[in-house]
């Protein structure tokens, strides 16, 4: 049995004239952490529309867990365990953490049943570090805040893949380890993580392996450190001046 629980298959998606996904091809472990750099537009945010749906590739195949999810919608994707986070948070303003989290379990495996629903929402909530908040319009969160019950609501559809859409900008760095802290802890509980993120020390203090892409193509894949240090990434997405934080 393999031990790949998503494998992206020669994935081509254009919109118009621009390229954002070329013959790509790589494949994510289960319980891998696993990150994603490249310049912007380089088509990140677009693979993982297309992972969960909400963009569909113009040719290639997406498997997840041994099956061959093209023709799902997001709503199918997501009961089979593929849940996701987004750059810009926009949760209902005017409805508590609890009903925000509450809603994103319409989308789990056991959403028909009310009781399991109602647990795992207070276990995602907990689980994020928002049971000060419970019944707080989301609305008057801070930031960080914002950033945990975006976790949280994808934590809460049971997720067997979380994808992470640069779940740290905008974050100060005193602000940064509590995040980390939260997306270590379902990486040791064997949830498997696909993460964006323009805060590279922040990927490379969590990820097993990292790709980087442009144009729509590979430019490199593996260590973390091997791939920061390829010339081509540095050239095409670092700088000449780049190191990483602590170093």
């Amino acid at each position: 049995m393999s031990s790949d629980l998503i494998e992206i298959k020669d994935l081509n998606k254009s919109f118009g004239s621009v390229v954002v996904a070329q013959s790509l091809s790589f494949a994510v472990k289960k319980g891998e952490a696993f990150g994603i750099v490249g310049p912007n537009g380089a088509g990140k945010s677009t693979l993982l529309n297309l992972i969960n749906g909400n963009e569909i590739q113009d040719s290639g195949d997406i498997i997840f867990d041994g099956s061959n999810v093209n023709r799902l919608k997001p709503a199918q994707r997501s009961s089979l365990g593929i849940s996701r986070t987004f750059q810009i948070p926009r949760p209902f303003a005017d409805m508590t953490v609890f009903e925000n989290v509450l809603v994103a379990t319409n989308f789990a495996p056991h959403r028909e049943n009310a009781k399991k629903r109602q647990q795992n929402a207070i276990a995602a909530i907990e689980r994020t570090g928002l049971s000060d908040y419970f019944n707080t319009p989301a609305g008057k969160l801070r930031l960080l805040d914002r950033k945990r019950l975006e976790l949280s609501r994808a934590v809460a559809s049971e997720p067997k893949i979380i994808l992470l859409d640069e779940i740290a900008g905008g974050l100060t760095d005193s602000e940064l380890p509590a995040l980390l802290n939260i997306i270590t802890e379902l990486k040791k509980d064997g949830v498997t993580i696909v993460w964006i993120e323009h805060i590279v020390h922040a990927l490379v203090s969590v990820v097993d392996r990292l790709m980087c892409i442009a144009g729509g193509n590979v430019i490199a894949i593996g260590d973390p450190r091997e791939v920061l240090a390829s010339p081509k990434v540095i050239e095409i997405y670092l700088g000449n001046d780049f190191q990483i934080a602590g170093e």
